[in-house]
């Protein structure tokens, strides 16, 4: 059972850039920002340990945290604003203007706070209780435009206290304006600045860079994606995460990783005589050891459909950055994600190698990455499309051991727990760095039916003993 734990508003405000700090600007969305128009709000949650009352936080912590916010959000001033989006053809943009704002709300909870941050079974909709919503979408125009435009928020965030346990942040946003790697770079600098006291070091040595002109877009692929995303029944700032699952986290250790290299090398080389050369990272080999794990939990839950449809193809999906492979500024603030898609058939991937065939499909395609991105890019919404509604088995993965969630220290040391709240919308998972450094890997951030958390498990744990 869910905890029904009481949780009430202590303040209500929102928090923009600093007055006259920031000039009127627009910012056009590429085409790899508008592939993301459709998708659910991103939702990352920050727990930190503070063994102090309510009281002392909101008046010994609060105050430096908004103020801090505030003076980031001069440099990151897209998530205080909209994303407008005016009728066809003209193209979405950023807007901001002085006194746009991001919605901030402080909450006191009576949950259990070691239960949150722990790695045991939750339901999602304890975490959906600690991120804030996005204000609905409204109608506006612009200066002398009077054609009404949609106009969506990009960033809301919410603190929620957990009195002489600790607090959380949880901050929602649109994933059109920014990917985890421009939402990283967003979290550390505000965390730089917290912990810092007001110092903008961080931020001005670094500064994000909102240069579009090195992205190509002869096609006008942005106008396709938005002509296909406006054939999808899809409310922009709605979330559809499932909050009937359990929330699980699963480490796979740097043993565990050493382990499933050697097992596959082995497989290839000595078994198999693979010829090919193997990409083995230690992305590679956790998701396509995940991947199998989940296969085999459905097929555990539905085996007489299994046996139905031996050569179903099953998709994983993930998405890979690709602003050094298309020589973008490190620290660019956008979107710049290229969709990676395979498949396999679930008969081989059930099979006793089914970690090797799903280790060189992933590798095999990260390997295609070095021969060059973006090719085909007028066809990734179509195939995402495909596959969501046309195939029962798929996987998706939400960020990345390289965006070093647990370095995000607002002066309280590293985060006790980093959650990715909105895991579930579109059989989504989400991977990080392991919590604990010393075990090091990484970590999976799951969601499953209260009824397969114990197969799961099992699954798992024995397919690591056996190898």
């Amino acid at each position: 059972m869910a905890q029904h734990c009481s949780t009430k508003v202590i303040e209500d405000s929102s928090v923009s850039p600093p007055p006259g700090s920031v000039p009127t600007t627009s910012i056009p969305l590429t085409f790899l920002d508008t592939l993301w128009l459709s998708c659910c709000p991103m939702q990352r949650l920050f727990f930190y340990e503070y063994p102090h009352t309510t009281f002392h936080f909101m008046q010994n912590t609060l105050p430096n945290l908004k103020k801090s916010l505030s003076l980031t959000l001069q440099h990151f001033f897209p998530f205080a604003g909209k994303i407008k989006l005016p009728p066809p053809p003209q193209r979405p943009y950023i807007f901001f203007t002085d006194g746009d704002s991001i919605p901030f709300v402080v909450t006191e909870s009576e949950a259990d706070f070691n239960h949150l941050t722990g790695n045991k079974a939750r339901h999602a909709q304890e975490l959906q209780a600690l991120v804030p919503k996005l204000p609905p979408p409204s109608m506006s125009s612009e200066g002398t435009n009077v054609c009404k435009q949609l106009s969506l928020s990009l960033m809301a965030i919410q603190v929620t206290i957990f009195p002489n346990a600790g607090f959380s942040i949880g901050i929602t946003f649109f994933h059109a304006a920014a990917d985890g790697r421009a939402f990283a770079h967003f979290t550390k600098s505000w965390a730089s600045v917290c912990k810092s006291q007001g110092d903008l070091a961080f931020v001005n040595n670094s500064p994000p860079n909102y240069i579009r002109d090195s992205i190509q877009d002869s096609q006008g692929i942005w106008s396709i994606f938005l002509e296909q995303i406006g054939e999808l029944s899809t409310d922009l700032s709605s979330s559809s995460v499932p909050t009937d699952m359990m929330r699980v986290t699963n480490g796979v250790s740097k043993t565990n990783i050493e382990t499933l290299k050697k097992w596959i090398t082995r497989k290839c080389i000595v078994e198999e005589n693979e010829k090919e050369p193997l990409r083995l990272s230690t992305f590679v080999v956790t998701c396509a050891y995940i991947w199998v794990c989940l296969i085999k939990l459905q097929e555990s839950e539905t085996p007489d459909i299994f046996l139905k449809e031996v050569d179903v193809i099953c998709y994983f999906i993930f998405h890979a950055d690709c602003r050094d492979r298309i020589k973008l500024p490190t620290k660019y603030f956008g979107n710049c994600l290229q969709p990676c898609f395979l498949a396999a058939k679930r008969s081989e991937l059930l099979g006793e190698n089914g970690v090797v065939v799903a280790a060189k499909a992933i590798g095999r395609t990260v390997t295609e990455l070095d021969k060059g991105v973006l090719k085909e890019a007028d066809k990734w919404m179509s195939r995402i499309k495909d596959i969501m509604i046309n195939s029962k088995h798929f996987v998706s993965v939400a960020g990345s051991p390289k965006l070093r969630v647990y370095e995000t220290d607002f002066g309280w040391g590293r985060p006790k727990k980093s959650e990715v709240a909105h895991i579930g919308c579109y059989g989504s998972i989400s991977i990080a760095e392991n919590m604990d450094e010393e075990v090091g890997g990484v970590e999976f951030g799951l969601a499953l039916a209260p009824n397969e958390l114990d197969k799961f498990n099992a699954i798992f744990e024995q397919g690591l003993v056996n190898m």
